[in-house]
């Protein structure tokens, strides 16, 4: 078994280790892990221009070039697209990340075997309403710089809107200014949210009938709202597991994301 472990937006690589590493040593010893860092977050140099930020370029990135890894000590090996694809991947996403093993997914380019999809974010709507913080974020770092630009947005409706829903999701937002070079970055924040994940949810189906598929939510979640991961489950005919929410104690979430994570692991 190979695993790849997919971050969300603003995230990186270490995040996923952290979160499912453990309990990959523990119940597959000796597997490939890999977890890379996407264009313009953790250890990746590379920036460019707004069209390598489509959900696609970016999945092609990871497929063509798994090699990211190189220089981590956290991967078993470091591979290429092709000898992934002999082996079969079994794909973990968090939010972009969902979004991103879902485009592999369907462009059929690479044998994944089945897809975990973890607080799904994107739909098929470019900018839904739980991702236009971002892009006022990117804003603000590129025009006044990461100190004015936090005081600026937590004057925002956006920010307002999200800490009241959730003040550890207003927290995620605000950590978008203090991120390492989160100006030189910030192109990322402003064209990401512009994809869509899915064209219809037929397309969700049709990939649901030939592979094995499952869904993590949470409620009370401003930027992966939990009807965004019924819409994903639903839609895909997939199993759905529904999280506590964050604000209620995070290590209550972080204990049932791990468990849910094992059950559909050994399923």
């Amino acid at each position: 078994m190979t695993v790849l472990l997919l971050h969300g937006l603003g995230s990186d690589r270490q995040y996923m280790l952290d979160v499912f590493g453990p309990l990959l040593a523990a119940i597959a010893p000796g597997e490939r892990v890999i977890a890379p860092d996407v264009r313009a977050h953790g250890a990746s140099p590379l920036v460019g221009a707004p069209a390598d930020f489509a959900l696609d370029a970016l999945a092609r990135e990871l497929e063509v070039d798994l090699s990211l890894l190189v220089g981590s000590d956290a991967a078993e090996t470091a591979t290429t697209a092709n000898s992934t694809a002999a082996a079969g991947l079994t794909v973990v996403g968090v939010s972009m990340g969902a979004a991103l093993a879902l485009r592999m997914a369907l462009a059929g380019r690479l044998r994944i075997d089945r897809s975990l999809f973890v607080r799904p974010s994107f739909t098929d709507r470019s900018m839904p309403e739980n991702l236009r913080a971002f892009p006022v974020i990117g804003q603000l770092l590129h025009d006044v710089g990461p100190v004015e630009g936090e005081l600026l947005f937590r004057e925002t409706q956006a920010y307002r809107t999200a800490v009241g829903a959730s003040p550890l999701g207003g927290a995620g937002l605000l950590a978008q200014f203090r991120y390492p070079s989160a100006v030189e970055r910030a192109v990322r924040l402003v064209e990401v949210p512009r994809n869509r994940a899915f064209e219809s949810e037929a397309q969700l189906a049709a990939l649901g009938a030939r592979m094995p598929t499952a869904v993590i939510g949470a409620p009370r979640d401003p930027v992966h709202p939990f009807p965004v991961a019924e819409q994903w489950a639903g839609a895909l005919g997939a199993p759905l597991t529904r999280l506590p929410a964050r604000d209620d104690g995070q290590p209550a979430q972080l204990a049932a994301l791990r468990a849910a994570f094992e059950g559909w692991l050994r399923a």
